[in-house]
């Protein structure tokens, strides 16, 4: 078994409104993240997907649960993150546009990390944006330009560059590269995973997009409403997809040929619409979309059940299938 870099135990967050109600952004969400691994964290817009980041990354607090890293709970209230922690897990975000700062030329926004985590002379925080520049296939001299200057990809490659200058372990991808054309997202995406192999990085890699971590995912970890419904290695994710939701969403992947059309999952025709996370269901959350739902669905939340070796669902289906099998097991 892999080491274990970053656990997330009952993670909770929520947001309260000026009306009385709550909106539940993250409710009880638990896994796990190998290093050296790319976790997929996948769902539609809305589900809970960033602010997992967020509270990981330090930005929001914790309504409630764990965050273990380095075994310290860094979301406990009250505890500050070491500066090490704090460069450790570091994150790139959406949109590159908005997180480097317009006035300012590529190397001041990238020495800002440096300013605060290493005590380096002028020259030496040069070099080292230099370094960092080639490292993700950009010129030296990128360092001269303003972020307008720079196409959206290579904006989107100073961000990554400007992460590892801390020398991180863990790095959060927060849908990277949704806002590029298809052609920069595969450069950018080559780019993640040569650094990977070469830093030992890990990633938590956010994005909406299914097709897109079968090739670049170790696992696949669905959200909806801020709940997981499955987690489970990339490869039997896609062949033997046991939630209702991850089928839905399997079976809706536009592909090109045949062969990938015999692949996906039986067709599921998706029902209502996403529900307000401020009035979410009863239950199971996913109940009101669901073809397979049963009355205890409508009333009790499923728990999370491994049904395979690291192949986790949560679903009423499998919960009793699973009670069934340990009781067998105990005879």
């Amino acid at each position: 078994m892999s080491e274990v870099i970053l656990e997330i135990k009952d993670l909770k967050k929520y947001f309260p409104l000026a009306n009385g109600k709550t909106v539940k952004a993250v409710d009880g969400v638990s896994m796990k993240m190998y290093k050296g691994e790319t976790l997929g964290l996948v769902g539609e817009s809305g589900c809970g997907k960033s602010t997992i980041a967020y509270t990981v990354v330090g930005m929001y607090g914790a309504t409630s649960g764990q965050v273990i890293y380095d075994n310290m709970d860094i979301v406990k209230k009250g505890y500050r993150r070491t500066l090490k922690q704090k460069g450790d897990i570091q994150i790139v975000f959406q949109d590159p546009g908005s997180s480097l700062n317009s006035r300012r030329t590529i190397e001041k926004s990238m020495e800002v990390p440096l300013d605060i985590h290493d005590k380096m002379s002028k020259e030496e925080k040069e070099k080292r944006v230099e370094e960092l520049l080639e490292m993700v296939g950009l010129p030296k001299d990128y360092k001269n330009k303003m972020p307008r200057n720079i196409g959206g990809g290579e904006r989107q490659l100073v961000s990554v560059a400007r992460a590892l200058a801390t020398n991180p372990e863990l790095i959060i991808l927060d849908e990277p590269t949704s806002a590029l054309d298809v052609s920069v997202q595969a450069k950018v995406i080559s780019t993640l995973i040569e650094l990977q192999k070469k830093l030992e990085l890990s990633y938590l890699f956010i994005t909406h997009d299914l097709s897109l971590m079968r090739n670049v995912a170790s696992r696949v970890a669905i959200l909806y409403l801020g709940r997981l419904c499955e987690l489970a290695p990339t490869a039997e994710f896609f062949q033997a997809p046991l939630h209702p939701y991850t089928k839905m969403l399997l079976s809706s992947i536009p592909v090109v040929t045949e062969e990938e059309e015999a692949m996906k999952p039986d067709q599921i025709v998706s029902q209502g619409e996403i529900p307000s996370p401020v009035n979410a269901p009863k239950g199971c959350t996913f109940h009101t979309r669901c073809k397979d739902c049963m009355e205890i669905c409508k009333t009790t939340a499923p728990v999370m059940v491994e049904v395979a070796p690291e192949h986790m669902v949560c679903c009423h289906k499998y919960t009793a299938q699973a009670i069934k099998k340990e009781g067998e097991t105990d005879v």
